[in-house]
């Protein structure tokens, strides 16, 4: 019997809207939570207000991209700039404590993987679980491949978990997001079971276009089948962009949502 629950991320889902209309849209289409990547443009009350409304959970956020968005993908690791991640982090806490949203996906930034890049991200994760900790919050660590963004801090699950058993926090966990995965190790499955211990979210995505959970290379089906089993008790998060209309593209939500609920 399948228990798997679904999260839309609205950073990328109904993109025409803003995001507490998201929200709402999330919530008629059937999904049982959000997620969201940057939502601080908004304030925490209307978020709040649109979650009540949903009756959803916010299941995480992101930490800022930095001072040059794109060109820095996170600035948690650069040694350069302590002082910012830090203010980050703080903010992405107290966004998070606002809107009772369980996880914070602290984004490390291009860093060129070296010695004292890594020993940066794993003082500033320290501090991000000292502040989460005490507000009951979950801290988030995701691999990207190289592709998205060429010269990342963490690109491959075995890096991420050796930063979470390094810095040795436990509410210090890893986002598995498949499409990065499958990108730039394959084996999704066995890299599952892997992570299974440290493992705090599963997001999911068409290989190769980031498209809808339907078509590509990842098999979802027995994919997702076989996470069912495992035990997996989180969300399995919905962070694709849609080929067309986000309304369009939702058969692959139906499906399931049927064959869920006549088992």
């Amino acid at each position: 019997m399948s228990v798997l629950r679904f999260s839309a991320n609205v950073g990328f889902l109904w993109p025409e809207l803003a995001l507490p209309e998201r929200i709402i849209a999330a919530g008629r289409a059937g999904f049982d939570a959000v997620e969201c990547h940057f939502p601080y443009e908004y304030d925490s009350a209307d978020v709040s207000a649109a979650l009540e409304l949903a009756g959803l959970p916010m299941l995480g956020l992101n930490t800022k991209l930095g001072l040059n968005g794109q060109d820095d993908f996170g600035v948690a690791a650069r040694p350069d700039r302590v002082a910012e991640a830090r203010q980050y982090i703080d903010e992405a806490i107290e966004y998070a404590v606002a809107i009772d949203c369980a996880t914070i996906n602290v984004v490390p930034g291009k860093t060129g993987r070296t010695p004292e890049a890594e020993a940066t991200f794993r003082d500033n994760l320290r501090y991000a679980c000292d502040k989460a900790s005490a507000v009951g919050k979950i801290i988030l660590i995701e691999p990207i491949n190289t592709t998205a963004a060429p010269d990342f801090h963490c690109s491959y699950l075995g890096d991420a978990l050796s930063t979470i058993q390094a810095v040795g926090a436990n509410n210090l966990k890893v986002m598995v997001d498949c499409f990065h995965t499958q990108v730039m190790q394959g084996h999704l499955l066995e890299n599952i079971k892997t992570a299974l211990p440290y493992l705090g979210h599963i997001q999911i995505s068409a290989v190769h276009d980031r498209g809808e959970p339907d078509v590509g290379e990842i098999d979802y089906g027995y994919l997702l089948s076989e996470i069912d089993k495992l035990g997996w008790s989180g969300y399995i998060g919905a962070e694709y962009k849609p080929r067309s209309s986000t309304e369009d593209g939702l058969q692959w939500l139906a499906d399931y949502l049927i064959k869920r609920n006549t088992n």
